[in-house]
Order: structure tokens, then C-alpha cells, then sequence
């Protein structure tokens, strides 16, 4: 079962900062095979640069202006806005990202020095004027990781899951992001670069367990653009090696992966069939089942 606290759907993050990983594309594809196997599906873009709001189709939401995204996540007063953003899809309902995101980590930043500020026995109200919307009021459990938990907790409707787009680097957002999952799907090339970055992942899932007190599990690996070279198979070797206790799914490098995002949609709801369909189907089930969701809805 999922190890996120209270009801309400399953969570899981997408995340490695790694860029070029091709994170979205697997993120808009899971959430595309969860919806294929029958479950209602909230995809969260919390990425400021917006790929998966772009490659969904949804520009003018991106460009959008007040309340966003970013409101939600930075004025403890207006979680509630988000039932106003969710905009529909054909395959999943999607909390957009917008430009104005580009001063969350920003402001997240500030929360979380006045959630420090009282062990220094300085006033966190004294940091209110370096931010635009953030009080002392986002501050809980000595911490300021909370915003996307409480935002999704005000969110109004009937989902199974949530599927959270995070940005490609370490930060408060990836942070916020995974705290509010508690559940993380890694993607990965298969080339030497990534092993920095994975281990530097899984340090950030060990602090950020010990400053909150939090327990994340990882759900598995998704090695991405995989091909048929020694490369390949030397890096998958390594991932099946440090993840030895969950599974690692290969996505073979298929281009009507790229013309399907292009296209706004999943593999699933593209025009041509493609082999990798089931690989996101294999992972969909895996999710089913470490998150409790096995049950299919009618």
C-alpha cells in the first residue's frame, strides 16, 4: 500500500533532475496507461518550463494569468484555487503549470527559512517582505514542504491517482513534490552520466526522509531510450544492481514516443500502435499493485 498519509487517491512522482531523461514523456505515459487500464487520473505539471503543459496542448493555460499553480502552492489561503485550474484532457484531467511558476522556488525557498528561523532565534516574519505571497503561515511540523500535500487535499473530485510531473533539478519544488507523492518512479538513460545523478537522487530521498520524517518508496526504474549498445548494456546493469529490490522496465527509443507528445497525447490514445505500450502497461500494473489500486473500476 501507498506510503502517503490520509485518503484519497495514490501519489506518485516522476522525478530525476537529470535533464533530457525524458521524464515528462514517461510521466504523461504512465498516466496514460493507468487511464488505459480504466482509472480516472490527475496529471500535476510542476515542472516552471511547462513541458508536459505544452505537450498536452495547453499553451494559453500555461500563459494564463492569476490565480496559478503558483498561488496555490504559495498563499496558504488559496489551496482551493486548484479546482478552478484543473483543465480536462482526454486521458487524464491536468493541474497546468504557468509562467508564473518560474518564482516558486523562490518563494518555497523563503518558507523554508522561516521554518528554520526559530532555531536561530530570529522572527520568521522579518523574511515576509523578500516574498511575494509566502507567509509564516505555510510553515508546518518545522517545515515548508507541505504546499502541493495541502493542495491536492482541496482538490475536488473522484481520482484514482496522481501522477506529479517534477522539475529536472534538485530544489524546494522536486522537494514539495515528493513529500506530497511519499511514491517516486525514476526514469534513467542508459548512459554513464545518469549514475551521478541517481545517486544524487537517492541521497535527496534519504534527507528529506530524515528532516520530515517521511518514508518514500520507490516504485521502480524506467531505463529510457534504450538501444542495443555496450553502453546500454553496462548502465543497465548498474541500475538492476543498485535497484535490486525494485523492478527496472526498458523503453526501447521508439520516435513515435516524441510524435505522440508532440501529437498532445499517450502512446495510448496514438494513432499508430506501438510496442511500448506494454512496457507502460507492465508499469501501470506494478503501480496497481504497490499502491492498492489493483482493483480495475468497472
Amino acid at each position: 500500500m501507498s506510503s502517503q498519509p490520509g485518503s484519497g487517491p495514490a501519489r506518485l512522482c516522476v522525478t530525476n533532475a537529470k535533464g533530457g531523461t525524458g521524464k515528462t514523456t514517461v510521466a504523461v505515459n504512465v498516466a496514460g496507461a493507468l487511464n488505459e487500464r480504466g482509472h480516472d487520473v490527475l496529471f500535476v505539471d510542476l515542472d516552471p518550463q511547462g513541458n508536459a503543459t505544452e505537450g498536452l496542448g495547453l499553451v494559453e493555460a500555461y500563459d494564463a494569468g492569476p490565480p496559478t499553480l503558483f498561488d496555490a502552492l504559495t498563499d496558504p489561503d488559496r489551496r482551493s484555487v486548484v479546482d478552478d485550474l484543473i483543465v480536462s484532457h482526454p486521458e487524464m484531467d491536468v493541474v497546468p503549470s504557468n509562467i508564473d511558476m518560474l518564482q516558486a522556488e523562490h518563494e518555497l525557498t523563503i518558507a523554508e527559512l522561516m521554518a528554520r528561523a526559530p532555531e536561530v532565534g530570529a522572527d520568521p516574519d522579518a523574511l515576509a517582505d523578500l516574498a511575494m505571497n509566502v507567509t509564516s503561515d505555510a510553515v508546518t511540523d518545522g517545515h515548508a514542504l507541505g504546499a502541493l500535500d495541502e493542495v491536492l487535499a482541496a482538490v475536488e473530485g473522484d481520482y484514482d491517482y496522481v501522477v506529479v510531473d517534477s522539475p529536472p533539478f534538485y530544489g524546494k519544488l522536486t522537494d514539495t513534490g515528493i513529500y506530497a507523492a511519499r511514491n517516486v518512479l525514476v526514469p534513467a538513460l542508459t548512459e554513464a552520466t545518469s549514475e551521478r545523478a541517481v545517486e544524487l537522487l537517492i541521497d535527496q530521498m534519504a534527507a528529506l526522509e530524515g528532516q520530515t520524517g517521511i518514508s518514500v518508496q520507490t516504485l521502480g526504474v524506467v531505463a529510457n531510450r534504450v538501444e542495443k549498445t555496450n553502453e546500454d548494456r553496462t548502465m543497465l546493469q548498474w541500475l538492476e544492481e543498485v535497484f535490486a529490490d525494485f523492478p527496472v522496465w526498458q523503453v526501447r527509443k521508439r520516435v513515435a514516443l516524441q510524435r505522440a507528445f508532440t501529437d498532445g497525447v499517450s502512446l495510448f490514445e496514438y494513432e499508430d500502435s506501438v510496442d511500448m505500450e506494454a512496457v507502460f502497461l507492465e508499469i501501470a500494473d506494478e503501480i496497481d499493485e504497490r499502491l492498492g489500486a489493483a482493483e480495475v473500476p468497472a
